[in-house]
């Protein structure tokens, strides 16, 4: 891979325009998405999460529930997957798509309906599924027999035959090129694609392609299915780096920040491989500072998972996770405004929409959501602030549903939740509090305390040599058992020397690091 312009490397770019920012860690990984310096987008992956949604998997029915209409069936894991009866019957398209007649498309084939299908899957047989949903709380992964294939522009659905485009592509001319480029395109019988939304402005050849590696993929899944003993795990979605290629490095992002070498080459490589001109966007930033540091990420995670969210305006909004939904309330906070009440609640109303839209992404929380807006006199403006919210939601890749304010000022909505909530993976539960609040996982406060060591002692090395931490006994844990060779990479990196001590009494998500010979806390 060839190495980027050294003149650019680790500057802070001119412009406000789109900017993916990837920090590649050992233990985590990290891909903020910013648009005009503020965060918009925030996904994270360790090596210790398994990603199982998208997944496909050759699994064994275990036991039918005729009375719920679900069965239940064995994908390796450790809970069985959840299948109803109606996931098991290749779906029409969803309510995001519009479809498309092919010339091609094959003959209606007879409809299977819920009755038959503990007569097509027996108890014993094997069954080829995907996770749509993955294990939450104590629940297991839900899985559905309606498999699909995600590509670049393209989603191959090789057990239905239908096509169609994204709704969220609505210029009526682009509609109709794509039209004539789906009914052109040569597809085994019985299959069916979608347009995905980074499909507009493409090229026919480009869909070509796509399609070519996604009828590749599909053979070696197939193949898969014939060839290996249940349960066994066929494909899994790709690793964060390639998902952020796939899924986030559209014509609208206008460079790409990544701090390790490694990644930074692979990026390249995928991206060369859609478009040799866009290789120049994916650079290697080699700044002394921390990546989410030099480029305002890590203040803005801090300050957008707080449960009160400050507006511009001087409002605020209040987000709490329930067992059964997400209530979040508006409040007009130092927003007084001009004499002009009603436009003030307005403003602030709108401007939370914005937010809520916002963290909905930044957070992945779903399911129902409440949001109690201020309440508005004329129902002029109870519209425009739920048109806002459903513009916002449009760039959400989860599916979402919003209905009207009500006649109590509550604006009701769903998104889809596909997997834990950011929250879920970061934290785990205080046992000292029965699950009243959260504390730092040790992975995490490992994560945090590494990069901590990296930032002091590349600031100090030349005056302080030995450094003494003082950590939680979980903490020291875990640094024992698992991160001790990333620890004395970091001691041969600054040619210094860590000695670390527990403290019982110390909070769980603290930690201190001193000078050893003088004792002065360092910063």
């Amino acid at each position: 891979m060839l190495e980027i312009i050294k003149k650019f490397l680790g500057l802070r770019p001119k412009s406000n325009g789109v900017k993916l920012i990837v920090n590649s860690e050992k233990l985590e990984r990290r891909v903020a998405l910013l648009e005009n310096n503020k965060l918009e987008e925030y996904n994270t992956e360790r090596d210790t999460d398994r990603n199982i949604v998208g997944g496909i998997y050759k699994g064994v029915v275990r036991n039918i529930e005729v009375g719920i209409k679900a069965m239940f069936v064995d994908i390796g894991l450790d809970k069985n997957a959840f299948l109803q009866f109606w996931d098991a019957i290749p779906a029409t398209l969803d309510n995001g798509v519009e479809a498309v007649v092919r010339k091609n498309a094959g003959k209606k084939m007879k409809k299977i309906t819920a009755k038959d299908v503990p007569t097509i899957y027996p108890i014993g047989s094997e069954i080829m599924v995907q996770v749509k949903k993955g294990p939450i709380s104590n629940k297991g992964p839900r899985v559905t027999t309606d498999i699909s294939l995600a590509g670049r522009y393209l989603v191959l659905m090789p057990y239905n035959d239908q096509c169609g485009i994204s709704r969220k592509i609505d210029d009526p001319k682009e509609r109709d090129r794509l039209r004539k480029i789906l009914y052109d395109l040569d597809l085994p019988e019985g299959m069916g694609v979608i347009i995905r939304t980074v499909g507009q402005g493409q090229r026919a050849r480009f869909f070509v392609r796509d399609l070519n590696l996604l009828l590749e993929q599909w053979e070696q899944v197939r193949q898969g299915m014939d060839d290996k003993k249940a349960p066994v795990t066929l494909f899994t979605e790709p690793d964060l780096v390639e998902r952020t290629v796939r899924d986030f490095l559209t014509d609208d992002v206008d460079a790409v920040y990544i701090d390790d070498e490694k990644a930074c080459l692979r990026m390249q490589e995928l991206v060369g491989q859609i478009s040799k001109r866009s290789k120049a966007r994916v650079q290697l930033y080699r700044g002394k500072s921390h990546i989410f540091d030099e480029f305002g990420v890590n203040k803005q995670i801090a300050e957008a998972f707080h449960r009160q969210v400050w507006l511009p305006c001087g409002g605020y909004i209040v987000i709490d996770e329930t067992e059964a939904l997400i209530a979040i309330d508006v409040n007009t906070g130092r927003n007084k405004g001009s004499k002009d009440m009603e436009k003030t609640i307005l403003q602030t109303n709108l401007e939370a929409a914005d937010e809520i839209a916002r963290q909905l992404r930044l957070r992945n929380i779903g399911g129902i959501i409440i949001g109690d807006f201020i309440d508005m006199k004329f129902r002029k403006d109870q519209n425009a602030v739920y048109q806002r919210m459903k513009d916002r939601l449009k760039r959400d890749k989860a599916r979402t549903h919003v209905l009207p304010i009500s006649q109590l000022g509550l604006m009701e909505m769903t998104r889809q939740r596909a997997a834990e909530s950011l929250s879920s993976s970061q934290y785990e539960v205080c046992g000292q509090c029965n699950g009243r609040g959260m504390v730092k996982s040790p992975i995490t406060m490992s994560v945090e305390l590494q990069r901590s060591l990296h930032a002091l002692m590349s600031k100090h090395q030349d005056k302080v040599h030995e450094f003494r931490v003082i950590v939680h006994p979980a903490l020291l844990e875990r640094l024992r058992k698992e991160d001790e060779e990333l620890l004395v990479d970091i001691e041969r990196r600054y040619q210094g020397r860590l000695s670390f001590r527990s403290d019982p009494l110390l909070h769980p998500e603290k930690f201190s690091i001193t000078n050893a010979q003088t004792g002065a806390v360092l910063d």
